[in-house]
């Protein structure tokens, strides 16, 4: 059995932990998570989030109740209750798909618990290759807009979008990033700072309504966002305001580009109409969510009884996308029309 830490999980000796990035920026905790309810509310309340992570992360705890002793039967069941925790990402699904064949094929607490590391290093390795794929576009002196939080506490290695902008700054290249805060649980005001601030990498928090005035000035020459799920005609779906920021980019004609591993594009689905979209507590719009002091909680505005509407996600049309940076290269919207996300799979 492998030991394994990355930025925002560890399994080491059959132990898992998780980075509880509820608490981010300002505390840095780790919780140790010991059965699959407890990683389901840790999914669900997203002290763990980011679609490929939260995959790896269920891999891990179906991996982890195998070392238990949980029986076959009782393994299979978890796996259900796991992939049904987030509906949008499906990242998680097509993980816990492998190891339900696994259970189904040729079950064994050593082929589990492998299934699971494969996932993980898998994931490392296809970040390590949108990253290599998508540098390519950002060029020196570049500002670069980001959207959500999509770099290495998304994902088991680099990231994605992040992963690309980070492998620019690798490379020399002198670049500097404007965050959108991402209303209305600031993962790029609290997650994607505290990545870069990390990285050394020069960045400048905006809020979500700025995106335009700063594209207006001139002042972003690339755009790169993460992905949840991407359809088969390339419609993809991402954190909410990410439709926004497309539309705004096509306007003032800045190139726009999603980052993902193939695990977050869905066979079964033909377009972003027959994407799930999930709905979230309205108590998050009612006021500001983060962590304040060392525990996480909500700052209320809003009068009480106010009806709110909480997507997580927004599907961004392909006829908006620039590119769509893969593990396996990199697709314009000629190649998507012309099948390339049918041929990957």
């Amino acid at each position: 059995m492998m030991n394994i830490k990355s930025l925002a999980i560890e399994f080491t000796d059959g132990k898992l932990r998780i980075l509880n990035q509820q608490l981010l920026p300002h505390v840095e905790s780790w919780i140790e998570v010991k059965t699959v309810d407890q990683m389901i509310e840790a999914i669900k309340s997203l002290k763990v989030r980011g679609a490929p992570l939260i995959g790896v992360a269920a891999a891990f705890a179906l991996a982890q109740s195998a070392l238990q002793k949980k029986s076959k039967e009782e393994l299979l069941k978890k796996a259900q209750a796991l992939y049904e925790a987030r509906p949008t990402a499906v990242n998680l699904m097509i993980c816990m798909d492998r190891m339900k064949k696994v259970l189904h094929e040729n079950f064994s607490i050593e082929n589990v618990v492998k299934t699971a590391e494969n996932i993980f290093t898998e994931d490392f390795t296809l970040c390590e290759r949108i990253a290599t794929h998508g540098a390519q576009f950002i060029q020196d002196g570049d500002n670069i807009l980001t959207h959500c939080n999509t770099g290495g506490l998304a994902t088991a290695g680099v990231g994605t979008a992040l992963g690309i902008i980070r492998k620019a700054h690798e490379q020399g290249k002198k670049i500097h990033v404007y965050v959108d805060e991402t209303r209305p649980l600031l993962q790029g005001g609290r997650l994607t700072t505290w990545e870069l601030k990390k990285l050394n990498i020069p960045f400048t928090l905006i809020t979500d309504n700025m995106a335009g005035h700063v594209m207006s000035l001139g002042k972003v020459q690339k755009i790169f966002v993460g992905s949840d799920r991407i359809a088969l005609n390339g419609d993809f779906a991402n954190k909410i305001g990410t439709y926004s920021v497309a539309v705004l980019a096509r306007h003032h004609n800045v190139p726009f580009y999603v980052a993902a591993p193939y695990t977050t594009v869905d066979v079964e689905c033909p377009n972003g109409k027959a994407i799930p979209i999930e709905q979230r507590k309205a108590e998050e719009v009612l006021g500001v969510s983060g962590s304040f002091g060392d525990s996480p909680s909500t700052i209320e505005w809003a009068p009480e009884g106010t009806p709110a509407y909480n997507p997580a996600f927004d599907v961004t049309p392909a006829h908006l996308t620039t590119a769509w940076i893969l593990d396996n290269g990199v697709f314009t919207q000629k190649d998507i029309e012309s099948g390339a996300l049918k041929k990957r799979n």
